[in-house]
């Protein structure tokens, strides 16, 4: 019998759909913050993937972000091909109707809804990243370029001057 939990399991399954093949780990300390998850984890700041909704004039948009960086709004905006002053921080309703899931959980896949997504090109100068698993203390990890493969999203410059 599985202890997984019910929305880690959703997301390994997802990732299954997708043909990856993850294993979701716990830690009960939480990985609620990018900082809070390398802390846990055992890896660099950089290595974990922010998963972060905007919504870019009335669309849902997923920005997969290193945890090293903060997001450039009109970089996203370049890439997505609208006006900056379009590009938003989604609220924690919006994140949870578009996604399914709490903001400190959200992963990069196995979305409510089908999202844009874009991807922070500093993620794959990694070998392994970890990304969230649809709760605030699940994660896994796997090599970015096989991620980026199965979302079949673009790589950009998403990163803020530091």
């Amino acid at each position: 019998m599985e202890n997984l939990h019910p929305t880690a399991a959703r997301v390994r399954d997802a990732a299954a759909a997708l043909g990856l093949e993850i294993e979701v780990v716990a830690f009960p300390d939480g990985t609620r913050t990018a900082e809070d998850a390398a802390r846990a984890v055992g890896c660099d700041v950089g290595q974990i993937v922010k998963s972060l909704v905007f919504v870019a004039g009335d669309d849902p948009v997923l920005a997969l972000v290193s945890g090293a960086n903060r997001l450039d709004e009109s970089k996203l905006a370049g890439v997505l091909g609208v006006d900056v002053a379009a590009v938003r921080r989604a609220s924690a309703d919006e994140v949870r109707a578009a996604t399914g899931f709490a903001v400190g959980g959200v992963p990069p896949f196995g979305h409510e809804t089908s999202l844009r997504c874009v991807v922070d090109a500093d993620l794959l100068t990694h070998d392994v990243v970890w990304a969230a698993a649809g709760t605030p203390v699940h994660v896994f990890s796997v090599a970015p370029d096989t991620l980026v493969a199965a979302i079949g999203a673009p790589a950009a410059d998403l990163a803020a001057p530091a």
